[in-house]
């Protein structure tokens, strides 16, 4: 059962992730703030997680991950527009409520 817990918590987060970047100014944020905002929907991770969860992002088209000054600043994608806003799904990222 923990196992299909962590499942749940992991896609939640990737929606969350996704979300936030749909309501961020010029729907891109950088890898510390999305940090904090996470925290503030339940979802405390470290740094690594977060880089990992970004790279996923990315490798599914949902968001390309820019570097800058060595900071993470994923851009999310028309796709993974799509996707936070519940009109296309993808598996590991949960499907908002309406």
């Amino acid at each position: 059962m923990t196992n299909s817990f962590n499942v749940l918590v992991e896609e939640d987060r990737r929606l969350t992730i996704l979300q936030l970047l749909a309501e961020s100014p010029g729907y891109r944020a950088n890898q510390f703030l999305l940090q904090s905002a996470l925290e503030t929907f339940g979802h405390s991770v470290s740094m690594d997680r977060l880089k990992v969860d970004i790279a996923w992002l990315a490798d599914q088209g949902l968001a390309s991950a820019e570097s800058t000054g060595g900071v993470q600043v994923p851009v999310i994608t028309s796709r993974g527009l799509d996707v936070a806003q519940g009109r296309a799904s993808v598996p590991g990222v949960k499907k908002p409520r309406p």
